[in-house]
């Protein structure tokens, strides 16, 4: 701007602006810049607002020990019933808004953050996934408890029983079986579940403390934290013989037996690369994936030109099976 003025009065204004790519608008501004407006007077105080007194008097009533756990409505009633009036609800907000206390007054249950169950499993019986589902009975209102172990590793389905209802007891009754059936050794499996009654019963907690069981629970109203026993459970129940009802206890603990065992040693699960869970879980699966890869190989060399992108590989058992695997893209080593 030095510049401009500098050149302005020896070749004019316009032209030294159209150089500089300058407003000669900007020039004039400079040159005589807009007055400041004048301060606007204060604003009087209303004659309705409240007083100093009156605004302390609200603060101190509402922190008296007596409304320490009601909000600022039930006070406004109590001093109304009192016949105390010191201006509307609208104004105690705005009140103790100023001051920073417009917030939960009350003394309300606060419910505890729920870690997220984080669970790896590499061999069969370090991770077990239970839960119960119902199987509806002849009546309306008439339903069958069925309890069914899981490990997560091999879908090997380890231990289930079938029950009029839950209990803990139950719970702790199959447990023991199951882990005796398994011959599972003390600190060698982690049990997880959602937080049931039969779950959190004391019978089984102490069994599984006996045994040195660790425990793990869902987070509450988190379905995905039990996704092995909700997967297990889909199976069986889309099953193309799974009845609508079961005509009596017996006929329920039939169809179970039949399904079980289908379960376990014949049907071809995805999530272990197409075996069953009794090859898995009983240490067969190199033997069943070496053998289907001779017959890829076989059937490779007898016509190579049939695979265009090269000689064919059998799906492998995952190494590894979580529950709520960690994201560590964005961890810090």
């Amino acid at each position: 701007m030095t510049v401009v003025e500098e050149l302005a009065p020896q070749v004019g204004a316009k032209p030294v602006c159209d150089a500089l790519g300058l407003s000669k608008a900007t020039l004039y501004r400079r040159r005589k810049p807009a007055p400041k407006p004048p301060s606007r007077p204060s604003r009087p105080r209303p004659a309705r607002s409240l007083s100093e007194q009156e605004r302390s008097e609200i603060l101190a009533l509402a922190n008296e020990d007596r409304f320490a756990d009601k909000s600022l409505a039930q006070v406004h009633a109590i001093l109304l019933d009192e016949g105390r009036y010191l201006g509307s609800l609208r104004t105690w907000y705005r009140v103790l808004g100023q001051q920073g206390q417009v917030r939960e007054r009350r003394n309300q249950l606060r419910h505890p953050n729920y870690t997220k169950p984080e669970l790896l499993a590499t061999g069969p019986n370090q991770v077990w996934s239970w839960d119960i589902t119902k199987l509806r009975g002849p009546r309306k209102g008439e339903h069958y408890s069925l309890y069914v172990v899981l490990d997560i590793f091999s879908r090997y389905v380890v231990g289930w029983t079938l029950s009029p209802c839950e209990s803990g007891e139950i719970a702790q009754h199959l447990f023991r079986e199951t882990l005796q059936a398994q011959r599972v050794q003390k600190g060698q499996v982690t049990v997880h579940a959602d937080r049931g009654a039969p779950m959190k019963s004391k019978a089984l907690g102490f069994l599984l403390a006996d045994l040195d069981v660790v425990k793990s629970h869902s987070r509450p109203r988190i379905s995905n934290d039990n996704p092995f026993s909700e997967s297990q459970f889909k199976t069986l129940k889309y099953r193309p013989d799974f009845p609508d009802r079961f005509g009596s206890i017996q006929d329920a603990r039939a169809f179970c037996r039949h399904f079980f065992r289908w379960y376990n040693a014949e049907h071809r699960h995805s999530g272990i690369a197409m075996l069953t869970p009794e090859q898995v879980h009983l240490g067969k699966a190199a033997a069943v994936v070496t053998k289907r890869q001779g017959v890829l190989d076989a059937a490779f060399r007898a016509h190579p030109e049939r695979f265009v992108r090269g000689r064919p590989r059998v799906p492998q058992v995952p190494a590894e099976t979580w529950i709520n695997k960690p994201d560590l893209e964005g961890a810090v080593l």
